[in-house]
């Protein structure tokens, strides 16, 4: 498959580079980035020297892409709005791990992100991208919008409860908490090492622009109250969810970690176990590590997830989508294992 990354000098879009190298039918022809246009991959990354010594980060021009199989998208949020139409008529599947296209409701856009959708059409006609909630809809696609880290731990925790009526959707609370590689490459006041290093800080209260993506991957007319805290952690999201139990539920007394088990039961980027999981565990792989308990005390039902946020959680979670999209074998060039120490 001929492949093109538009974003490639972002940790996203080298991450995307660095795991199509393992991939036995991704072959990168095309790597944009838009600051670093005209510098080779290798030196934006020595870690990609070996695999791309002579690959150069192109300005990104949809033209380029004419004929290509497949494109990522790695760039920040609104960019991807103008290009999607022009790459759909050059290209065969183009996945996009931007929030543009995640939304169904158009209208959740100038509530959420500031600004009226200038694609609004083709929400409709987006797969959304966390494979083992939503793969049916990914087989055949043509333009998918890949879930972010956030939304995927907590949907992934909690979806399935939302499923078998265990929990109540309403009042589910989320707390995140993440590595500064979440918020990207560029450079802020907010991500320099002397603000980060041995500090711990909730940001968005109330008002950050994933709430409504996890309401809507969880489903069943979810609210949820978000709260993310950046570390300082290179990689990793840890979710630790909330949720009250359902009548029904309470009546059952199945187990939080039963239904988990048994909705991941052959999974393949999915480990569910009684440990409590831990970001380090899931390290430079495509796994998500869940657990869940019932407090029988409170009435609530706990879920952990932990990730890394620029595998599963970005861009290991996009090549996946990718595999299912065009028909390859959903575990192609993706780690399993985490990397320790």
């Amino acid at each position: 498959m001929r492949t093109g990354v538009f974003g490639a000098s972002g940790y996203a879009g080298a991450e995307l580079l660095r795991l199509a190298t393992g991939h036995p039918d991704l072959d990168i022809v095309l790597a944009t980035g838009d600051s670093r246009a005209g510098a080779r991959v290798a030196d934006v990354y020595p870690s990609l020297a070996a695999a791309y010594p002579d690959l150069v980060l192109a300005p990104p021009d949809p033209a380029a892409a004419d004929g290509l199989d497949l494109v990522f998208l790695a760039l920040p949020h609104g960019a991807s709005q103008d290009l999607v139409p022009d790459l759909r008529k050059r290209v065969g599947l183009v996945v996009d791990l931007a929030a543009d296209f995640r939304l169904r409701d158009p209208a959740l856009y100038p509530a959420w992100y500031g600004e009226e959708h200038r694609q609004p059409d083709l929400l409709g006609e987006s797969a959304f991208g966390i494979p083992e909630l939503f793969r049916e809809e990914l087989v055949g696609a043509s333009l998918v919008a890949a879930a972010g880290c956030h939304v995927t731990a907590a949907a992934l925790a909690l979806a399935p409860l939302v499923d078998a009526g265990m929990i109540e959707p309403a009042g589910i609370v989320v707390d995140t908490i993440t590595g500064v590689s979440g918020a990207g490459r560029g450079l802020k006041e907010t991500t320099h090492f002397c603000t980060v290093d041995e500090d711990l800080n909730a940001y968005g209260l109330l008002t950050h622009r994933h709430t409504p993506e996890i309401e809507q991957a969880i489903g069943s007319g979810a609210s949820v109250i978000f709260t993310p805290h950046l570390a300082p952690l290179n990689r990793g999201i840890l979710a630790t969810c909330y949720a009250r139990r359902t009548a029904a539920g309470s009546a059952g007394t199945p187990d939080p970690l039963g239904v988990l088990l048994d909705f991941y039961a052959g999974e393949p980027f999915v480990v569910v176990s009684a440990r409590p999981p831990s970001t380090k565990a899931a390290l430079g792989s495509n796994t998500a590590h869940l657990t869940a308990r019932y407090d029988e005390r409170s009435g609530w039902i706990l879920v952990v997830c932990a990730l890394d946020n620029l595998v599963k959680g970005a861009s290991g979670q996009a090549i996946q989508c990718a595999n299912i999209a065009l028909g390859l074998p959903e575990t192609a060039g993706l780690p399993q294992s985490g990397l320790f120490p």
